[in-house]
């Protein structure tokens, strides 16, 4: 997964996720919303061959940067997966 920065402030960030589709896309803009010092958390994928899902997020100015927001919320991801993970091989 590459990073590619489009715009890049303290408070606000757009990003295109190459190597992602929109199920990461989608939980990383669904799991910045679980943040309280989240403004805008969105994201789209311009053209469905090419496929690069570009992730917008703004933090309330004053608040989180934008960054310490992104790590925070990939964190959290990282746990629920585990989570589930210990879940389902407790199935078998």
């Amino acid at each position: 997964m590459e990073l590619d920065f489009i715009e890049d402030t303290k408070y606000k960030v757009v990003v295109d996720i190459k190597g992602a589709g929109h199920s990461f896309a989608n939980a990383l803009k669904q799991e910045m919303w679980n943040d309280k010092d989240i403004r805008i958390s969105a994201y789209n994928v311009e053209h469905p061959l090419i496929g690069i899902p570009r992730i917008i997020v703004e933090t309330h100015t004053g608040k989180k940067d934008v960054k310490k927001a992104f790590i925070d919320a990939v964190g959290r991801l990282k746990k629920k997966n585990a989570t589930f993970l210990t879940k389902i091989k407790k199935l078998k």
